[in-house]
């Protein structure tokens, strides 16, 4: 058996690591990552490692998806056989290089050919056991001969500068061919030659240099012209030992989303963006093209994670829910099946739950939630499933005394609510009463249909989605939280018969416990808090949120006059009060920062202190902490959220060095004195809404995307509305899935839809065409074996008549 885990990496730098699933051959992980990209890259890999007693870590084999496969595989649960690890699967990289091939005339009057090989730099190497001290070997080799050089070794570095010449002779003077070794090498023989460039890792262990890709190209192409300079991607070594099955390493199911945009400026989505934000004030909704979203695309999902987003953003989003809900309210016929469908409504407010209650969460769940992951107390009350020595009363008593606590912190949280939810719940309570005037329940039951069973219950459940666990918990304790789950949501849902609404009899016997006219109170209460009009947000009793947590590595701020300032392994924690770091987590903080001194957030230079992901904190007085984080997603996310929490500080700096201070001058500005002023421009703000960072543009796009996509049902969206108005019949079969409640409004909307993708779209098309034209192959953007950009090319030249 195995102990194994999993990790997401970049090209190969690990982002994300599942936790360890141990004594299993076939370990399920269930865990969700989600992530941007901050940067480019060519594969999105998946390693499986196995750790040993001794916990060491051994690679069993690896999934590499290339960029440009990504779209196959997009959402669909696949099988990926893994592949062996080795130097040759793990190349990636780019060189630049120059060649010319000139001829030399000798005194005696002889044409020979020499080859000038210059090599300029690299980006992009691998880091081999966490370290990177490139040099390259240039090889001229043919038929019967290899001549060798090497640069110097680079120290520490994964993008080296060389910028070294070396010259080799291609063809020598005939003159020497007196039977000697020297053969005439004629036009045929340098043909068949090639120069090689193999880029090695110095390593200085005793088994050698760890190879890191090579490059072959064959000398017949330079023949035409004199010098040729280009950037390629490495390869990896055409060893021919093909022959390892690849089916003996097992398989790893995946499930990748990869959307990629392209968003233009602002402007260029005014026309698309008005007609969705006006959707609030449309009568009626039905023929608002955010409605009209949902009824065209295939999962009502889809369309309400862009429109809360882009709604939130303008801050429109609670009279666009209380529009839609009012008119879901006006369709439904039975008090108790309200708000109980996947439809827009429900899915768009689960979305805006799930944004702006993720804080909400962490204050009332989380502290609950990590003591249960933590403490493991057997809860199992089905007497079938008792473990050996388990007692069925102290189980269940655990379970209650967890259920009173989880059921407590809940109905007590009513003030923290965020003030977006609760003017939400507010419109569903008064739109359920006024439609079911004789049922008293209703106004409860519209908003505990959401806060209970579709975000506290979920959250419970399935803590890790909710960001409240980084893991999916192991089966115990999700056992635990299953019945937790189930209870609290009967709990919430207020129904008149609460034993009967479970299918277990020890369910039932459970909940017996609960049936006290205590727990609706304190349900009712809670719930009329949180919809109820008149309530703001109390600022004065806020607890500090925790917005982000984790190890990173930090540079001595120099506080101490003396002494080294050398890199310490720190645990940070970011509230919306203060940034603290300590020795490990739980300790007492050696340093705290409040929020208001956080002056400026920015990236630092690699070449600083030749560290990656490094970022600095900016106080006052230009004391300036450098953190450096695990990875590229890391530290784009400390960065954004440092720059959000401390967006609205006064004295914000405008600018900044993007380099560090060492040995007497900035190395970016070469300034000496340390608090010259920087040199380069901050760095843009996001907005200053702690809650949310939404690009309303970004969203519009993704919006404009899904229009285009589902275009064929707009235009039958279109026809249907044309029959509704002029045969005022039955409707035809293939019409009856739209919602119209008036044609003549939802046509016009249509067309304006139609209008404002179709621009959109040329404009897409038009920017394409003139990248086309700008782009070169063996750029630094689009070395030579960049295979996305020749799929690019022939789409493109399938597109125009442009000759390549």
């Amino acid at each position: 058996m195995r102990d194994c885990y999993c990790t997401v990496n970049l090209d190969q730098e690990e982002v994300f690591r599942t936790k360890i699933v141990e004594k299993s051959l076939c370990p399920f992980y269930g865990e969700d990552f989600y992530c941007e990209i901050p940067r480019t890259f060519r594969h999105l890999s998946f390693y499986i490692f196995d750790r040993d007693v001794f916990r060491r870590d051994s690679i069993i084999g690896k999934v590499a998806i290339q960029k440009e496969d990504l779209q196959k595989y997009h959402n669909r649960d696949t099988w990926f056989q893994l592949q062996h690890v080795d130097a040759d699967s793990e190349v990636q990289g780019k060189v630049h290089l120059e060649l010319r091939l000139s001829e030399v005339i000798t005194d005696t009057g002889v044409v020979c050919h020499k080859l000038a090989t210059r090599v300029l730099e690299c980006q992009g190497l691998p880091i081999v056991n966490g370290q990177c001290d490139p040099y390259a070997t240039v090889t001229l080799a043919g038929p019967s001969r290899s001549e060798a050089k090497k640069t110097k070794v680079k120290k520490k570095t994964n993008n080296p500068h060389f910028d070294e010449v070396f010259y080799f002779e291609v063809t020598r003077p005939s003159s020497y061919n007196k039977k000697s070794h020297f053969d005439i090498e004629d036009v045929d023989e340098v043909d068949k030659m090639e120069i090689r460039v193999d880029l090695w890792n110095a390593s200085n262990l005793k088994f050698g240099d760890e190879f890191l890709g090579e490059l072959r190209l064959p000398l017949k192409f330079l023949r035409q012209s004199s010098s040729y300079e280009a950037w390629y991607f490495l390869q990896p070594r055409d060893n021919g030992n093909k022959s390892l099955k690849p089916d003996d390493l097992g398989s790893l199911r995946l499930n990748v989303v990869y959307t990629e945009d392209h968003v233009f400026s602002s402007d260029y989505y005014s026309p698309l963006r008005d007609v969705l934000l006006k959707s609030a004030d449309v009568e009626p909704v039905s023929a608002s093209a955010a409605h009209i979203l949902g009824e065209v695309c295939r999962e009502k999902q889809e369309a309400a994670i862009p429109l809360v987003r882009l709604f939130l953003h303008y801050g429109r989003i609670v009279p666009f829910i209380s529009a839609i809900a009012n008119a879901e309210v006006k369709r439904t016929q039975d008090p108790n099946t309200i708000f109980r469908g996947n439809s827009l409504t429900s899915k768009c407010i689960d979305e805006t739950m799930k944004l702006a209650g993720m804080h909400y969460l962490q204050v009332t769940l989380k502290p609950i939630i990590d003591e249960i992951c933590q403490v493991h107390k057997p809860c199992e009350i089905d007497p079938v499933k008792l473990k050996d020595g388990e007692n069925l009363e102290n189980n269940r008593e655990n379970l209650r005394q967890y259920v009173d606590r989880i059921f407590t912190v809940i109905t007590k949280s009513g003030v923290s609510c965020p003030t977006v939810m609760c003017d939400i719940f507010f419109s569903l309570r008064e739109s359920a009463a006024k439609r079911f005037q004789g049922d008293l329940d209703v106004r409860y039951t519209a908003v505990s249909s959401f806060i209970f069973l579709r975000f506290f219950a979920p959250a419970i459940l399935s803590p890790n989605l909710f960001q409240l666990t980084p893991h999916h918990p192991d089966p115990q304790t999700s056992r635990t939280l299953t019945l937790i789950s189930k209870t609290i949501q009967t709990l919430g849902s207020l129904s008149k018969s609460k034993s009967a609404n479970f299918k277990e009899s020890y369910m039932a016997t459970f909940y017996d416990y609960f049936n006290e006219q205590k727990y609706a109170d304190a349900v009712k209460n809670f719930l009329d808090l949180i919809s109820s009009s008149g309530r703001r947000d109390h600022k004065s009793i806020e607890q500090p949120i925790l917005l982000k947590e984790g190890f990173m590595i930090k540079r001595a701020q120099g506080r101490k006059r003396f002494g080294m300032k050398n890199f310490k392994k720190r645990w940070f924690r970011l509230t919306n009060h203060e940034f603290t770091y300590q020795k490990s987590k739980g300790d007492h903080p050696l340093c705290s920062i409040p929020i208001e001194n956080i002056l400026a957030v920015e990236r630092l230079e690699e070449e600083s202190f030749k560290m990656k992901n490094m970022f600095q904190v900016i106080q006052p007085e230009r004391r300036v902490l450098y953190i450096q984080a695990n990875n590229c997603v890391e530290a784009k996310d400390w960065i954004d959220i440092l720059t959000k929490v401390s967006q609205c500080n006064k004295k914000r700096l405008t600018v900044y060095h993007p380099s560090a201070y060492l040995n007497g001058h900035w190395l970016c500005c070469k300034a000496t004195a340390d608090n010259t002023p920087g040199c380069t421009p901050c760095t843009g703000g996001l907005p200053a809404n702690i809650q949310l960072d939404i690009d309303g543009d970004r969203e519009t796009e993704r919006i404009y995307s899904l229009f285009n996509l589902y275009m064929p049902k707009l235009e039958k969206m279109q026809e249907a509305c044309g029959s509704k108005s002029v045969y005022d019949g039955p409707e035809e079969e293939e019409y009856s899935t739209f919602i119209i409640d008036d044609p003549k409004e939802t046509y016009k909307t249509l067309k304006l839809i139609i209008e404002g993708v179709g621009n959109l779209e040329q404009e897409h098309a038009q920017y394409k065409r003139d990248k086309f034209k700008k782009t070169k192959y063996g750029s630094q953007e689009h070395p030579i074996g960049d295979k996305s950009f020749q799929t690019y090319i022939r789409q493109q030249s399938e597109i125009s008549a442009h000759s390549i």
